[in-house]
């Protein structure tokens, strides 16, 4: 699966788009910084550059080449009038989540949402509507 998922990753770098951001611009920004090694996940290892004092250090280079991908997904997906979604739940990229959002007038979620809600949303929505009707009942005292 690992190597298919790789093979994917090959077969779309061609995608050569220009993003209003470089390696320096990410290394100044400290995106290069990832997880103490006890947390990470054996997934992110074709990403991983190296590691000092136990943090590991994100290939800037495969960054780009992975964010010029989802450049040219986005802007594919927008110029067909499709839905695009932001999503940041980390205290530190939030409001510049947020602010980028709104000024792309794109949806976005910037608080912690109940598992499930994006990927597995045909078994939540019976319970949000469950939740709605229960929300009126109290209101309306039934």
């Amino acid at each position: 699966m690992e190597r298919a998922r790789e093979e994917k990753l090959h077969n779309t770098q061609n995608v050569n788009v220009e993003l209003p951001v470089t390696v320096k611009d990410l290394l100044e920004a400290g995106v290069h910084f990832g997880h103490k090694r006890r947390r990470w996940n054996p997934k992110m290892k074709p990403f991983i550059f190296t590691e000092r004092n136990k943090i590991h250090i994100i290939d800037l280079r495969k960054t780009i080449e992975l964010l010029q991908i989802a450049y040219a997904k986005v802007r594919d997906v927008s110029s067909k009038g499709g839905k695009i979604l932001f999503v940041c739940t980390k205290k530190q990229g939030k409001d510049g989540v947020k602010q980028e959002a709104e000024r792309a007038g794109v949806f976005y979620m910037v608080e912690r949402w109940p598992g499930g809600t994006l990927t597995n949303f045909d078994n939540i929505r019976p319970r949000a509507e469950y939740m709605k009707e229960l929300e009126r009942m109290k209101e309306d005292g039934t």
